[in-house]
């Protein structure tokens, strides 16, 4: 018999419930704010911690398919600001939030290379350079998480965090000759590299937190930790002797890929000086819930978890991509929102894209105040030491156009944020929003990123 909507919400509660209380430890008051180890580790890198010692977080979140202007939009700027029809659920939080007006992806922009707004949204969005339109020869840019990530990712046992309510797509064009990664990724290691998402809740977990019934995760992971070891080694020694008879062309090769042995071989190294995490003595999630709401509710719960164990500092989460077509029969809405998107001004089909966009910002607010009921290691929550950036790479869909992006930037970032207010940019890059988070997470100095142009004086 299948389980009823409440069943499974009273399931999945009684789950994430047992997970707040005994998943691995967060920084404690008492032991010090702050993780030694980290600090072992973190040498003379930027440190991404508040005034107060407590960590500093920044996650970016992603909607698809832009967001009906005339509902999204607060009437005025300023502190007395009223939220707007569409950003209403977000009343609870409203003094920790900031909607931004005006920020702009301008490489997104058709230009010369035609059609293909999804990928170009998408691709754009944490990178802020033009992609190459090609459904095989891919490049697009390094994104600003990773760029954190390689600057404080050595604090954490995990750099970084990627999260997608999206099964990846990993070749073949998907966008008018727009390769898939484009559309399917928001996070890039590399101008060619897209760090893999994870979109099975049971999956991050166990990356998260080990693997197994409970009771066995700690030896599981010490078994895996040892096998992996065992590999690299084999691999590593086979090489060494292939390499004297390799060509000077290959033996670049096998650097290149020897280099990728390394890494993770200095990954499960890192793991290992944060020791092992707590097992949280609860059956791991089954997998993906059939419902799209609990399927994010559990993917937001998943990263407060990450924020509050400091199993990372930096996070991004695609909850669809762009160009998306999911249906929302929990709302009433059978058709797609894709295909509503492309409206042609009907107000029928504006009314239920209204309701779409509403329906996301509820779902982002039920994080929202999450992190604002989760006391941080300095009296603080987690809200008040995060900058969380929620948007979409396009702005009106059914223009494609991405100007005036919807953007919401919510959390205190350990109190250097003013938060409480709607602050309308004029035609801004996006890019400097990203900078002037960078500073705050301790890389103040990163002088450019993608098509910057200065950094957002007043935020």
């Amino acid at each position: 018999m299948n389980a009823t909507r409440s069943e499974r919400e009273r399931s999945r509660r009684a789950f994430l419930r047992g997970l707040g209380a005994c998943v691995a430890l967060p920084a404690l008051e008492s032991l010090g704010l702050g993780r030694p180890a980290a600090a072992a580790v973190a040498g003379s890198q930027p440190v991404a911690t508040t005034a107060t010692g407590a960590p500093l977080r920044a996650a970016f979140l992603f909607f698809p398919n832009g967001a009906i202007p005339r509902t999204w939009w607060p009437e005025q700027p300023g502190a007395d600001f009223a939220l707007s029809r569409t950003l209403e659920p977000l009343a609870p939080v409203r003094d920790r939030i900031q909607v931004l007006g005006g920020l702009k992806h301008e490489a997104a922009e058709a230009g010369p290379d035609g059609a293909g707004d999804h990928a170009r949204g998408n691709g754009t969005f944490l990178t802020g350079v033009r992609l190459k339109k090609s459904a095989t020869d891919i490049r697009a840019g390094v994104s600003i998480d990773q760029v954190m990530a390689r600057a404080i990712g050595t604090q954490t046992r995990f750099p970084s965090l990627e999260l997608s309510c999206d099964p990846a797509r990993r070749s073949g064009a998907c966008d008018s000759g727009y390769a898939c990664a484009y559309q399917f990724n928001l996070s890039w290691r590399t101008p060619t590299t897209p760090m893999a998402a994870e979109s099975n809740p049971r999956l991050a977990f166990e990356r998260l937190f080990g693997e197994g019934p409970p009771g066995q995760r700690a030896a599981n992971l010490r078994r895996r930790r040892e096998e992996q070891r065992s590999v690299l080694d084999y691999v590593l020694e086979d090489a060494r002797a292939m390499k004297r008879r390799l060509s000077a062309r290959d033996r670049e090769k096998l650097d290149q890929y020897l280099s990728g042995v390394r890494e993770v071989e200095a990954r499960i190294e890192a793991a290992e000086r944060f020791g092992e995490p707590e097992d949280p003595g609860i059956e791991t999630p089954s997998g993906i819930p059939a419902d799209y709401g609990d399927y994010l509710g559990v993917m937001f719960d998943l990263l407060v978890l990450a924020f509050q164990t400091d199993s990372t500092r930096v996070a991004t989460f695609l909850l669809a991509h762009d160009g998306s077509n999911r249906s929302f029969e929990q709302i009433g809405i059978t058709e797609g929102h894709h295909d509503l998107s492309h409206h042609q001004n009907r107000p029928e089909w504006i009314e239920k894209l209204s309701d779409i966009d509403r329906w996301y910002v509820a779902q982002f607010s039920k994080f929202l105040q999450k992190l604002a009921a989760t006391p941080d290691v300095d009296g603080r929550t987690l809200l008040d030491n995060a900058m969380i950036v929620y948007g979409s790479g396009n702005a009106d869909g059914n223009r494609h156009t991405h100007d005036n992006l919807p953007v919401i930037l919510a959390g205190g970032g350990g109190g250097t944020l003013t938060t409480g207010r709607y602050v309308r940019y004029r035609s801004t890059p996006m890019t400097n929003l990203f900078l002037s988070l960078a500073d705050r997470m301790g890389l103040d100095g990163l002088e450019r990123f993608g098509d910057s142009t200065g950094r957002l004086t007043d935020l």
